[in-house]
């Protein structure tokens, strides 16, 4: 049997500690263990560092820096520079030198029979694209994020000129892809009309691995300062603090719970950080407490830590992303809380499984009835979490998930 060649090219992978990360990490070792051979090319680290992932995972430097190489559990990983500089012309002129180097490295890889590019951003798919052309491979496109919807409903993109050139960059890609592959069923409504050929579209969901993310039932010495006050009732978010989460509703509930055991814990980093760390201070909020993110490894243990999870996603954004922190919170058989408005992709997914309380309207004032119903109701509680934690063992852990796409690269 001749064994087949994929190149994974994507902005973010190990050591990186964020979610799509995490997600292809998993991607990359089914694909090994089903018998392909397997190269990443993809950024240094950038979004999320963890110095204990950085020492497991070192970055080798070859050519004098311009770019790095590591070792993912024996598969060989080419990292190119890429930074969060503050200067937007610093950053713009970083993101180019990125996309300029990985089509040098990635023409310069031979013998490729698949490429396979999560977005964002949608940049990554032409260059993929040329890639494959070189190679004759075939090229798989992940649809994780709908670009350009997103920049243009959340005000970044104002110029027709740049909007109608992304838009004419969408369709080119995703037409000339072998297959293009979403999340779910309302991403796949929203860009099946921009296909020539319908048949290239297909879903496959992300997923969680239930190894890792499972309920606890056994306590651990959790770092400071996650120390249980069996008098507090404990509501937690931990992923990305940006513009895709409504965070009104969070300091509203905060601001009307002050003098009563509810605590808010928020565990990540982003561009709204900042903002909300001075809206804490601004109002006094010590019932919220920020924090950095912490180790993949131990987060089992603080989603376990929380009583209640929540997430709350803007009005601006809710139709543009599927939050991956979900399935990890189902998965540990934990309950939620979620704002996001009625036929976006996460009601939709949420609606039928009675794993949560969904917000759609009045969002401040239900979020604090939400929260003192249900922190009060411990059967109420158990039973979201049970019914969360059915749903993801029976479909997507990652096994069952990363099997359907080895079955995809099988018959492509």
């Amino acid at each position: 049997m001749i064994t087949k060649k994929i190149l994974i090219h994507s902005i973010v992978f190990s050591p990186d500690g964020v979610s799509t990360a995490y997600l292809y990490n998993d991607i990359v070792l089914g694909f090994k263990d089903a018998g392909y051979e397997v190269v990443v090319l993809t950024t240094t680290p950038h979004y999320n560092l963890i110095e204990t992932t950085l020492q497991k995972q070192p970055l080798n430097r070859k050519l004098f820096g311009l770019f790095y190489e590591s070792d993912f559990n024996g598969i060989r990983v080419i990292h190119v520079p890429l930074k969060k500089y503050k200067s937007t012309i610093i950053r713009i002129l970083s993101f180019i030198y990125w996309h300029f180097l990985s089509l040098i490295i990635g023409l310069s890889i031979k013998k490729v029979d698949f490429i396979l590019s999560p977005s964002p951003p949608l940049s990554i798919g032409l260059i993929s694209i040329l890639i494959a052309k070189k190679n004759r491979a075939k090229f798989i496109y992940n649809v994780q994020e709908i670009y350009p919807d997103l920049l243009i409903k959340n005000g970044a993109l104002k110029s027709n000129i740049i909007i109608k050139s992304l838009k004419w960059l969408e369709k080119y890609v995703y037409n000339q892809a072998s297959a293009v592959i979403t999340i779910d069923q309302k991403f796949y409504d929203q860009i099946f009309d921009r296909f020539n050929e319908k048949d290239k579209l297909i879903i496959v969901p992300n997923f969680v691995d239930t190894e890792l993310y499972k309920p606890i039932s056994k306590e651990i010495e959790l770092p400071n300062p996650f120390k249980k006050d069996p008098h507090k009732v404990r509501l937690l978010y931990a992923g990305n603090i940006g513009f895709y989460q409504d965070w009104e509703p969070i300091l509203f509930a905060a601001k009307k719970l002050r003098d009563t055991n509810i605590e808010f814990w928020i565990i990540g980093e982003g561009v709204k950080k900042e903002y909300l760390i001075k809206e804490v201070e601004k109002y006094n909020l010590t019932n919220i407490k920020v924090l950095p993110y912490q180790d993949r490894e131990i987060m089992p243990f603080i989603n376990s830590f929380a009583d209640i999870h929540f997430i709350s996603i803007s009005k601006e954004m809710e139709q543009e992303g599927f939050p991956s922190k979900v399935y990890t919170i189902m998965a540990c058989s934990k309950p939620m809380i979620v704002i996001t408005g009625e036929n976006t992709p996460l009601y939709n997914f949420l609606k039928p499984l009675n794993c949560s309380i969904l917000i759609s309207n009045n969002r401040n004032e239900d979020f604090v009835h939400s929260i003192t119903e249900l922190a009060n109701n411990e059967s109420k509680k158990q039973e979201l979490a049970q019914n969360g934690y059915d749903i993801i063992q029976q479909c997507y852990t990652k096994e069952k998930v990363v099997a359907q796409y080895i079955n995809l690269f099988d018959n492509l």
